[in-house]
């Protein structure tokens, strides 16, 4: 369900072209709702440090000049929405790609990009569909490298399309509460998880997901590969969360000092949702909590550790009003 109320500013399509040629407002919007939370809290568009902003928005012109000049191509579709998700706009983001998805309704890639931001904007039911379906057309074709946007320390992209294509259609079934159906994607993940950081990523949400489902020796196989001496580029704190639960690494290791004595803070939303997670199917329940919220206290709102941790505070606050 689309989130009622949005302005979207940046796109104009113009009637009777079948082409439609969409033009971006290049200047800052902060602050305008791109979602409603699963706590139905209204969640804004981000700020943007003012080097950060002038880069991603030099990246978007750049993208929307190529857009023009190749009259729309799949590939001109495909940067320049995410060129646009980048900047925090997200529903634009959905925009281009239910056109991109109009003229190129057998491209795979455009369901994996659209429903990436549906999850964004806690659309779950459109991701769940929009993977479905991608995972319906690269059925029987050879797996690609996908370039990434926003480039890592090396340069060298980690991921793939059928291994992004089964990683968040098991991220969109989990938050769900549909530990079954996210076990089998994280499964097929697993199959295509080529190098440290695919496989990390994948264990760590394939190792929660067993732990749910109450198969405690199944998800410790799932550990066992995982050694400290993996050389992971960007996924280090997928690799840490494993390392913890396979008792490598203490729970304590995995904050940083807060602005008060004893106010320790979480590294980021990705550990904070694994450290809580982790509190959880062993437990610990109310400490588990204790750091779901503290995860939505510092964000990013974006982020999949924030939007996990969001679900579960969601699946109380409903048990909880019954």
């Amino acid at each position: 369900m689309r989130v009622a109320g949005l302005r979207v500013l940046t796109l104009t399509l113009l009637a009777g072209c079948s082409n439609p040629p969409l033009k971006a407002n290049l200047g800052p919007a902060d602050g305008l709702v791109e979602a409603i939370s699963l706590l139905g809290d209204s969640l804004r568009r981000p700020s943007l440090p003012p080097e950060t902003m002038a880069r991603m928005l030099a990246q978007l012109d750049t993208a929307r000049r190529a857009f023009d000049a190749d009259t729309g191509s799949a590939d001109s579709f495909i940067w320049y929405g995410r060129r646009t998700a980048y900047l925090g706009r997200y529903q634009e983001t959905i925009t281009i790609f239910n056109f991109a998805i109009d003229k190129y309704p057998d491209d795979p890639r455009m369901y994996r990009h659209r429903g990436h931001r549906y999850l964004t904007t806690r659309q779950l039911d459109g991701a769940v569909a929009d993977f479905k379906r991608a995972a319906e057309l690269i059925a029987g074709t050879p797996d690609e490298v996908e370039p990434d946007g926003q480039p890592n320390a090396l340069g060298i992209p980690t991921s793939t399309l059928h291994s992004n294509i089964w990683y968040h259609q098991g991220l969109a079934l989990y938050l769900k509460g549909d530990f079954a159906g996210a076990l089998e994607a994280y499964r097929k993940d697993l199959e295509v998880a080529t190098n440290p950081d695919m496989q990390v990523a994948v264990r760590h949400w394939l190792y929660m997901t067993l732990r749910r489902l109450g198969r405690a020796e199944e998800a410790a196989e799932v550990l066992e590969p995982v050694t400290r001496e993996m050389k992971v580029i960007e996924n280090t704190a997928y690799h840490r969360l494993l390392l913890l639960y396979k008792g490598e690494l203490p729970p304590d290791s995995l904050v940083v000092a807060g602005p008060g004595e004893g106010d320790p803070a979480l590294q980021d939303a990705s550990v904070g949702y694994g450290l809580g997670n982790w509190h959880f199917y062993n437990g610990r329940e109310k400490e588990a909590r204790a750091v779901w919220r503290r995860v939505l206290e510092t964000g990013p709102w974006a982020s999949f550790g924030y939007l996990a941790a969001e679900a579960e505070l969601a699946r109380e606050a409903a048990a909880n009003a019954k």
